[in-house]
């Protein structure tokens, strides 16, 4: 029976980047985006498989080497959306894998995760019932803006985190939440097992993990790529 492996949904184009290169293939310190995020997940030695979800289309991902990576698995089966591409892995799954594995859903563009802060969620949750994710309090003042992005109010930031990946749940559950409840609510995992009424446990995340969405970040990744080494 397999511990606890990752499921790196990749399938996406990062329209958001304004680049015609898919996001997790952008130049990150000589490397492909996503290449760092598997540098470090591979660092977790908790982790027996690492998986890859990639488009059936994908042109990029043969354009580079990955032979050093060596519990990488990768899986032509992304969908339209994140959560069709981690449920279409997920199923692929099932076929060989225990159905109360747990599963690491790590974002591809997420390239800065502490592959220590991974191995102490792998050990924190692993008798937990449901799960949990990576998050942040939400430290800055919220406004809630008007049609014309005028400040209609100020929302209260009380009891509020942010949420972050991975996400770490046992596979069949996940599966189950995700089949059951897909639709545009679901924007991560953690989301579809609150709709089947499941509490998961927020565990304190870094600043450092942050997502590349916007230009901008890749540089902010750069910059705390370029630290960590030195």
């Amino acid at each position: 029976m397999m511990g606890a492996i990752a499921l790196v949904p990749a399938a996406g184009s990062g329209s958001r980047m304004a680049s015609d290169t898919p996001k997790q293939y952008l130049d990150l310190l000589g490397k492909p985006l996503i290449w760092h995020t598997l540098t470090a997940l591979h660092a977790v030695a908790a982790l027996e498989r690492i998986f890859v979800v990639i488009s059936a289309e994908d042109e990029w991902w043969d354009g580079y080497d990955w032979q050093d990576f060596g519990r990488l698995v990768v899986m032509r089966c992304g969908g339209d959306s994140r959560a069709e591409s981690v449920l279409n892995g997920l199923q692929a799954l099932s076929l060989f894998t225990a159905s109360d594995t747990w599963v690491l859903v790590h974002d591809a563009a997420r390239p800065c995760v502490d592959p220590a802060q991974v191995g102490g969620m792998i050990d924190t949750l692993a008798d937990d019932p449901v799960g949990g994710i990576l998050a942040l309090p939400v430290a800055d003042t919220l406004k809630q803006a008007s049609g014309d992005t005028r400040i209609a109010e100020t929302t209260s930031r009380a009891g509020l985190w942010q949420a972050q990946t991975p996400q770490m749940f046992r596979l069949a559950m996940l599966a189950g939440a995700l089949e059951t409840g897909m639709g545009p609510d679901i924007t991560d995992e953690a989301s579809a097992l609150e709709k089947q009424g499941e509490s998961p446990r927020l565990l304190m995340g870094s600043p450092w993990n942050l997502k590349v969405t916007y230009p901008h970040d890749l540089q902010l990744a750069s910059l705390i790529l370029a630290a960590r080494e030195d």
